[in-house]
């Protein structure tokens, strides 16, 4: 007979709690998007029915949902993409030491134990003491990229870390470019990172609120409306 140890047990225990903790609030808002007409974002539930589902594909009397569903589509889209090709480019150069290298690093990671708010302020100063104009595709896209690239320079550099260069010097043997080496050896064997690298910089970019706060303009991006949505409707 199969007898676990008690530690077993509680481990269960403490796992079933922190998914709970971790899917508690999304199943919750699942639950309370079935609440009849006149119910909101409160138990005990009002009825139940389909209203608010046939109201997202309604015009709005407040709020753009949709369009603030493609802004952020498109920017999380410009963000992977430029996570991606910033993040391989940073990880070849620093395989090799260079003058300002490890000042350079730090100021990447620097980006993530700044309190992101700060960094929306700070962005959204800089263009309007420039006179340029806030945008979700120009400061809201500069404001992001401070949050994705930390993280996809520092999965490039694990990843080259521990890559064999004599891939590379086959390569060169056999007559190929400094391009054709990268192109059709390196990509190709970093390409699981450079996947996941992606949509760690999309699925960073698409949530995003504090970065993107200040720095978004006169158009929201999806969590911005979200959250503006329901600060309206919980002062009718």
């Amino acid at each position: 007979m199969d007898r676990r140890p008690r530690s077993f047990y509680l481990l269960s225990l403490f796992f079933g709690i922190y998914v709970l903790f971790l899917y508690g609030p999304t199943i919750t808002i699942g639950i309370l998007s079935f609440q009849g007409p006149t119910g909101g974002l409160t138990f005990p539930m009002r009825g139940a029915s389909m209203t608010w589902f046939s109201e997202l594909f309604q015009q709005q009397a407040v709020g753009d949902i949709w369009g603030s569903f493609r802004r952020s589509l498109t920017l999380g889209l410009m963000v992977m993409v430029t996570t991606v090709v910033v993040s391989v480019m940073g990880g070849l150069a620093f395989r090799k030491r260079f003058a300002g290298s490890g000042l350079l690093f730090y100021l990447v990671i620097a980006a993530l134990v700044i309190p992101s708010i700060l960094v929306s302020l700070g962005v959204g100063l800089v263009f309007s003491q420039a006179g340029l104009r806030t945008h979700w595709a120009g400061s809201g896209f500069g404001a992001q990229l401070t949050w994705t690239l930390p993280f996809g320079l520092l999965v490039m550099f694990a990843v080259f870390n521990r890559f064999n260069p004599a891939y590379e010097e086959a390569a060169r043997d056999q007559g190929a470019s400094p391009w054709q080496t990268v192109w059709h050896v390196v990509i190709p064997i970093i390409a699981p990172s450079l996947l996941g690298v992606a949509l760690f910089g999309f699925t960073l970019s698409y949530d995003e609120f504090a970065r993107t706060l200040l720095t978004s303009g006169s158009r929201n991006t999806l969590p911005l409306e979200i959250y503006g949505m329901t600060t309206n409707s919980r002062h009718r």
